[in-house]
């Protein structure tokens, strides 16, 4: 039997979660005798698009399936336009309320794998309880408003955290770069230093480590030693980064979230070789690190 030919479209380059989405993919693809081709959407709806209906409308070049993990909504009309040249489609880490009705016709496999971000928010939140016994304010960097990933983690957190802590809320694009930017803008405010802000949070590990390098620029001595003496807390929690950051003391905590596209292509191939189709949507949960219990002991 041929390998399978599956094109994997992530959303950048720029971002230590999807680079390991990439290797969960390349490992995945070696393991199941999978061809894949890896591309990045440089954080661009309309590029990303652009991309994957160019490798759908080349014949001579069409894979057997496609995973996306999209920069901005579900793409339902790529994924049409995908499902009608009998290509499978999986859809990473979005909600895809369109997967059912294509489902209803598609011959080939079309179904939605996730990360639960809501969940992954409320484990946060919980971590801000841990961190902030007596309450008080979070800066919390948030991801792009487009997309199925920033609202559920903000949702989640503000179900699970105190109600003495109140966010104030930056907007980033999951990149270190877009962190650094938005503390930077916010430090340029008068009212910045009158917040009383007791902890930095942001819903991915690479902000928080561009909000912490903008502390780090703070010329005045003092300010600069207490901005930093704050906890810093993500998500994703990719060993090599989040992680290590944590053991590391640059991150107080993370939430990891384990990369959904090695297990999206395993559903994907096994689906086309069995001629059946899979669940329609899995979601994958997601853990403190360290564990709630070794923060509340580490603060006690």
């Amino acid at each position: 039997m041929a390998n399978l030919n599956v094109l994997v479209s992530l959303i950048t380059a720029d971002n230590d979660f999807q680079v390991s989405q990439a290797t969960a993919a390349a490992d995945a693809a070696r393991r199941l005798d999978a061809d894949i081709q890896i591309v990045y959407a440089g954080n661009d709806a309309v590029n990303q698009t652009q991309q994957i209906l160019k490798i759908i409308q080349d014949k001579s070049k069409r894979p057997d399936a496609i995973l996306v993990e999209p920069v901005g909504t579900g793409m339902p009309q790529v994924a049409a336009a995908a499902v009608a040249a009998g290509i499978g489609w999986g859809l990473v880490n979005r909600e895809g309320d369109y997967v059912a009705k294509l489902r209803e016709t598609s011959r080939a496999p079309v179904f939605a794998v996730s990360t639960d971000q809501e969940e992954s928010g409320r484990v946060q939140g919980r971590q801000f309880a841990a961190f902030l016994k007596e309450g008080g304010c979070v800066l919390y960097i948030e991801g792009p408003s487009a997309g199925g990933v920033s609202r559920p983690r903000t949702l989640g957190m503000q179900s699970t955290k105190p109600g003495n802590v109140t966010p104030r809320m930056l907007r980033g694009d999951w990149t270190e770069a877009s962190g650094y930017r938005a503390v930077k803008s916010w430090l340029a405010l008068g009212t910045s230093h009158q917040m009383g802000i007791r902890l930095i949070g942001s819903q991915n590990d690479a902000m928080a480590m561009g909000a912490r390098r903008a502390f780090e620029d703070v010329p005045d001595s003092k300010a600069r030693k207490d901005w930093l003496s704050l906890p810093f807390t993500g998500i994703d929690g990719v060993p090599k980064t989040g992680q290590e950051w944590v053991r590391r003391g640059l991150l107080a905590a993370t939430v990891v979230t384990l990369p959904t596209m090695g297990l999206a292509l395993e559903m994907m191939t096994k689906a086309i070789r069995s001629g059946a189709q899979p669940a329609p949507f899995t979601l994958v949960k997601s853990t403190s690190y360290p564990s709630l219990e070794e923060i509340a002991a580490r603060l006690s």
